[in-house]
């Protein structure tokens, strides 16, 4: 199969990154998986050797060479147009094609989750993050760089905010919640301040804090005022940050989908999702909500397909291949 009849589709996040050599006419024809894209920590140098060997392993399954007539690059840490761009200048330099676009990797959820590329999507995962496409190229997004660029929200976030809440509830300073006992439970411990201790001196890692977000969301779910808060403050971001997208892209009075993805907005946490669509039906009547199942290396694969202009035969053969 020749260059021009071959696209290269990347998802890489800061965990895992998937990797799909399709056909233009939408068939998939090698994969290959690995871990986490991480520029910030390794540089975009090795970021990308790591990357190059995961697509090398992709085209030795598919029997092409590395090169392809488009790649679609769905990238984690391409927060920022100079990012994005110096993540671009990266992989041309690699060869793989003259014609490459890279995208935040909120794109790849986003474009998952459509027919086509027109709606908004809001991630919910470790962080939160929020983007929007048109079919005319024009995008919505935000730096979602943490707290210096106005987020709150997400996995951690909730988890550090619970813990805070929790340790004030144990010691007084501030309102009782259940946050207080569920929270050290988890880890099979009997305080606050023993969770506290653990997570200093590191008896618990603190990449393990992920694992008391459901805690929050069980807790929540029994009527806990001060767990509901968070619940519905998250609520409240997920919702301001799909209304400025619609927005900024004029869709806000137009029947338009909101994709909702990530861990936890996929959980479907009836607290979360049912305030999520109460604000939303008063801010944009029209908008659509749906949640994204599907892997983010399929939106990856149908910016490329987009990319080539290949028709929806092609698309719906590569939604097939994933089962979405």
């Amino acid at each position: 199969m020749g260059v021009t009849e071959t696209l290269l589709a990347v998802d890489a996040g800061n965990s895992k990154t998937d990797v799909a050599v399709v056909a233009v006419d939408g068939t998939v024809l090698g994969t290959a998986r690995g871990g986490g894209f991480q520029p910030p920590v390794v540089g975009v140098e090795t970021a990308v050797d790591r990357l190059a060997e995961i697509v090398g392993r992709a085209c030795a399954e598919a029997g092409v060479p590395t090169r392809f007539a488009h790649v679609a690059a769905c990238l984690a840490n391409a927060d920022l147009p100079v990012e994005e761009a110096e993540l671009q200048a990266a992989l041309l330099a690699r060869g793989w094609s003259p014609s490459v676009r890279v995208h935040n990797d909120t794109f790849a959820i986003l474009r998952a989750g459509l027919d086509e590329p027109r709606g908004v999507a809001v991630v919910c995962g470790a962080g939160i993050n929020c983007v929007g496409m048109t079919p005319d190229g024009r995008t919505a997004r935000f730096p979602a760089i943490g707290k210096i660029s106005g987020d709150w929200g997400g996995g951690g976030g909730l988890a550090d905010e619970a813990l805070w809440f929790a340790a004030r509830a144990e010691d007084g300073r501030g309102l009782p919640t259940a946050l207080a006992d569920a929270l050290p439970a988890h880890f099979g411990l009997g305080s606050m301040y023993l969770l506290i201790e653990a997570l200093h001196l590191g008896g618990i890692p603190m990449e393990r804090r992920h694992e008391l977000t459901p805690v929050l969301f069980a807790v929540a779910a029994q009527g806990d005022p001060v767990a509901l808060s968070l619940v519905h403050r998250l609520a409240d971001e997920v919702v301001a940050m799909a209304y400025v997208a619609l927005r900024r892209l004029g869709l806000q009075h137009e029947e338009a989908p909101v994709m909702l993805g990530g861990s936890v907005l996929a959980a479907r946490h009836p607290q979360l999702e049912e305030r999520i669509l109460e604000l939303l039906a008063e801010r944009a009547p029209k908008a659509a909500v749906g949640f994204v199942t599907a892997p983010p290396v399929l939106g990856a694969g149908l910016l490329a397909l987009d990319a080539a202009e290949a028709g929806p035969e092609a698309k719906a053969r590569l939604r097939e291949h994933y089962g979405a």
